[in-house]
């Protein structure tokens, strides 16, 4: 029993680093509607930057996020000006297309200048842990885990609470009302955009501490991200949230008891079956196509 409330434990802490990253690729595609497939790109950008800041000033990886947020936050602001906003109304189609090329670039740039070899951020306390009651918990997925959660809790004070936060929830629900009533939602996406990078800047960081990466990691990150998405419905940030700790309990249970081989496997088989059944997700709306489908 103590084993399992252990794995539960870090299971729920795994989820809430995944939930960051998620749901900023879920409040892109809710206001804007364009799925990022750069998402798991600046993301790993994101954990090269920490690795950049940890080395040469020496501040812990996970404080360094005052640093890297505000930094991805920047170039997600510029990516959309320069890049995205031209096609915003486009088919999906096309902002998958671009947004993948984004992701490739964004590849190379990070070969060519921290190389293609793996890298990890070894902060001192990597190789310690938290016990207590018979649990044996690693301190870096503990901090990592309430780093999340704090930055998701701001996040959604902000989405709630503020007067930007009805905006966005305003141009996401209604776009053509939100403009009647003063709301610019052209600079509510820029805005949004940059945010759902910041979240994955944030995301970055904690990942670049319990991971080691590559400039290509970004492939299964963005699969495991989109998994999420999905799995919680998409556009919805609370989906995003449960989606995430659905999938990080999932990944650990089975790591600890069926085999870590088939970690990856089975959260998706899990996606897979519930989407049988809701095929909007768990929290999505089901689209007016949806229903003329059933």
């Amino acid at each position: 029993m103590t084993q399992l409330a252990q794995n539960l434990l870090l299971g729920l802490l795994l989820g809430g680093v995944y939930a960051l990253a998620a749901g900023g690729l879920t409040l892109i595609f809710g206001v804007m509607r364009v799925i990022n497939i750069a998402q798991g790109a600046f993301l790993i950008f994101a954990a090269f930057i920490t690795y950049s800041v940890w080395q040469v000033l020496g501040i812990d990886p996970l404080l360094a996020i005052v640093i890297t947020t505000p930094v991805i936050f920047s170039i997600g602001w510029v990516t959309y000006k320069g890049i995205v906003a031209p096609i915003r109304t486009a088919p999906i189609a096309s902002t998958v297309l671009l947004t993948f090329g984004l992701a490739l670039v964004l590849e190379a740039v990070m070969g060519m200048v921290w190389g293609n070899n793996s890298t990890a951020i070894r902060p001192g306390y990597g190789n310690e842990s938290f016990t207590f009651a018979g649990l044996y918990l690693p301190k870096a997925q503990v901090y990592g885990g309430l780093v999340a959660i704090l930055v998701l809790v701001t996040l959604g004070l902000m989405l709630t609470k503020t007067w930007l936060g009805r905006a966005i929830r305003a141009a996401a629900a209604n776009p053509a009302g939100a403009e009647l009533v003063g709301i610019k939602v052209a600079a509510v996406a820029a805005l949004v955009f940059a945010l759902g990078i910041a979240a994955a800047g944030a995301g970055g960081a904690i990942v670049g501490v319990l991971y080691p990466f590559v400039p290509g990691a970004h492939y299964q990150w963005i699969a495991r991200l989109l998994a999420i998405v999905v799995l919680g419905g998409m556009g919805s940030l609370n989906g995003a949230i449960l989606g995430a700790l659905m999938f990080g309990v999932a990944e650990t249970l089975t790591a600890a008891y069926i085999a870590p081989s088939w970690a990856t496997a089975v959260p998706y088989a899990i996606v897979f079956l519930v989407l049988l059944i809701r095929p909007q997700g768990l929290l999505g709306s089901r689209l007016r196509e949806d229903a003329v489908a059933a």
